[in-house]
């Protein structure tokens, strides 16, 4: 997960405040101390800590809880809008207006700039832009080679002259084809440190290239120190915005991106995996409500949307409520939960599911045996598939051999799909069936493997 340990601080809060009989001043004073340790942890500057501490101890103690909310939610949202105000508010959305857009990436070296370029490539190919990258780092080696892989990779052109010494010329000769595209992703070079040179020919390009968007690729495990980074490009670069990367790999992300909020430059995106797709869009509303447990409902729709076709998605939901489904169905629901990522960072964006407590062994156990059943579905005959109530002992017997499992896995995943189907039919009724399955999931009736 995200800032997993900075998570769980929170999350562990918010319980704090759901356990607690009533709100007092001591509950608030311990409140505010839990937060600024989770917060100190994540390498946050304690100037940082302490004014946003002090602002949710002063509107806890002083404000009173608005219409329909108790003073206990009146709490919890007190938090989660301090805590987005401090993350940025609202958020920097890019929009892409005159075309070509130019978006031009600088940064120091190894904070994953050429990756990132392949990652906003698919971010706005999804959204149906033409897209190109420019290469124009001269200096790195294979700076260039990289970039003609990434591009394969996102499946979008790649502009770059390996022999040519000058960064300007190599846009020069480029510019006319490069009109032919809606988005252009253009790599700069970087180095350890930001020098004189490097602003210079950073500057150079921004005059003849005017970019509509530039943007600071910055690793998250730099912590607080992003912001000395982050306004040091600011001020020579006219930067606009910040990309941080890493942000799955370090507990220092919450102090880069808190550090990055207070300057000039706001966070736009969010590196969270090493995957093409896995760069989202820093939204502080849905980000913070991700830490809190609170799920984060924007972007599991938005995975739900690239992972599985609008309309068949429609079918498969009509089929699940009445409890129609084979075990086609399922292993097409499966496919597309796969393609959502892993089922950890799924379930984190489930209202509600980010504040279960469930071992890591547990969720990876769970994706293991969806690979396994996966492989199971794969050795069966189509009529297998479609009518699951037709596979007997000796079936079981070929389905395990031809998958390399054991009779046992293939039982299991039989019984999961009529667990599945009783607890649809359980559902078909509305409200009065959501009851019943509540009441019998209270008393172990119905049991989720």
């Amino acid at each position: 997960m995200v800032l997993e340990k900075l998570g769980d601080s929170l999350k562990n809060t918010m319980q704090k405040i759901a356990k607690s009989m009533f709100v007092d001043e001591k509950l608030i004073n311990e409140l505010v101390k839990d937060i600024q340790r989770a917060l100190l942890q994540s390498d946050t500057n304690v100037k940082l800590v302490l004014e946003l501490t002090n602002k949710i101890k002063e509107r806890a103690l002083k404000e009173k809880p608005g219409r329909g909310l108790t003073q206990k939610e009146h709490l919890i949202n007190t938090v989660y809008e301090e805590l987005v105000s401090f993350l940025g508010g609202e958020g920097a959305k890019i929009n892409v207006g005159k075309k070509p857009f130019k978006i031009m990436l600088v940064g120091l070296f190894g904070n994953g700039k050429t990756t990132t370029a392949g990652k906003l490539a698919k971010f706005f190919t999804k959204r149906g832009h033409k897209v190109a990258l420019v290469g124009l780092d001269i200096h790195r080696p294979a700076a260039m080679d990289q970039l003609e892989q990434i591009g394969k990779s996102a499946k979008v052109p790649v502009f770059i002259d390996k022999k040519e010494k000058n960064a300007l010329k190599i846009w020069k000769n480029n510019e006319k084809e490069l009109k032919k595209y809606d988005v252009l992703l253009i790599d700069t070079a970087g180095r350890d440190a930001l020098s004189k040179d490097l602003i210079k020919e950073l500057n150079e390009l921004n005059k003849e290239i005017k970019p509509n968007e530039a943007l600071l690729i910055m690793g998250a495990d730099v912590g607080q120190a992003a912001e000395k980074q982050a306004e040091a490009f600011h001020e020579s670069c006219k930067v606009s915005g910040v990309v941080i990367t890493k942000m799955d790999g370090t507990a220092k992300g919450g102090g880069a991106l808190i550090a990055c909020s207070v300057t000039g430059a706001p966070v736009k995106f969010i590196g969270v995996g090493e995957k093409t797709d896995d760069l989202e869009e820093f939204k502080p509303q849905n980000f913070v409500s991700r830490l809190l447990g609170m799920g984060d409902i924007e972007t599991l729709l938005e995975k739900a949307k690239d992972a599985i076709d609008e309309d068949k998605a429609e079918d498969l939901g009509k089929k699940f409520l009445k409890g129609e489904f084979n075990l086609i169905d399922l292993y097409e629901q499966m496919e597309a939960m796969n393609k959502m990522g892993p089922l950890s960072k799924v379930m984190e964006l489930i209202p509600g599911m980010g504040q279960l407590k469930m071992p890591k062994g547990m969720l990876k156990v769970q994706e293991g045996k969806l690979k396994i059943w996966r492989y199971m579905m794969d050795s069966m005959t189509k009529s297998e598939l479609e009518d699951p109530e037709t596979i007997d002992s000796n079936r079981i017997e070929r389905i395990a051999k031809g998958a390399g499992t054991t009779v046992s896995n293939v039982r299991e995943l039989l019984k999961q799909y009529r667990q599945s189907k009783k607890m649809m039919k359980m559902m078909k009724g509305g409200e009065k069936g959501m009851e019943r399955m509540m009441k019998k999931m209270q008393q172990g009736q119905v049991k989720f493997k």
